[in-house]
């Protein structure tokens, strides 16, 4: 009898653990999705309605973070060019084509070389225009035509981005989207 009882709670608890385990796996993305898409980045979600630029839970401010972006990609251009380069990444947030949130956007693997060169965690001036500019793209200012891409034709060594339709020039870079 003890050993029934034995083989009863065993077999339970196998399939409890089974069961849970298959919960996990069906909705991991989903979980991870909502974990991501928390309080933390709601200041950039897709459809936020805050206009804030704090990140409320790490206490990350998205201006600073778009700021050393447009400072490591575009601190040598002219006001309109660090505007415009802000205004990528905002473009991107907004495009399915790309992560939903400033951050994603701008830590996503291979997309800016001032994140990759270790440029984007260099300090900045807290007096420098890139903050003004930073600001100023996430009012909705976008010089760039919707442009999902920049780069510098002088040195830029990607092909593919010569394919690139431009639809502005500002400073040293071009402007483009896809087709």
């Amino acid at each position: 009898m003890v050993s029934n009882l034995k083989k009863y709670i065993y077999s339970t608890f196998f399939v409890f653990i089974l069961l849970f385990g298959l919960y996990i796996s069906f909705n991991y993305k989903n979980i991870s999705k909502e974990i991501f898409n928390s309080s933390i980045y709601s200041a950039t979600k897709k459809g936020a309605s805050s206009t804030s630029t704090k990140s409320a839970g790490a206490g990350n401010d998205m201006t600073e973070l778009l700021a050393r972006l447009i400072n490591g990609e575009a601190r040598g251009e002219t006001y309109q060019g660090q505007v415009a380069v802000g205004a990528v990444v905002l473009n991107r947030v907004k495009s399915s084509k790309f992560p939903n949130t400033i951050p994603a956007v701008i830590y996503q693997k291979g997309q800016f070389s001032c994140v990759t060169d270790g440029q984007f965690n260099k300090p900045i001036d807290k007096n420098s225009t890139v903050y003004k500019a930073a600001k100023e793209a996430l009012s909705g200012v976008d010089p760039t035509n919707g442009a999902l891409f920049f780069y510098n034709p002088k040195t830029a060594k990607s092909k593919w981005l010569f394919s690139l339709k431009t639809v502005a020039t500002i400073g040293n870079h071009r402007f483009a989207v896809e087709g």
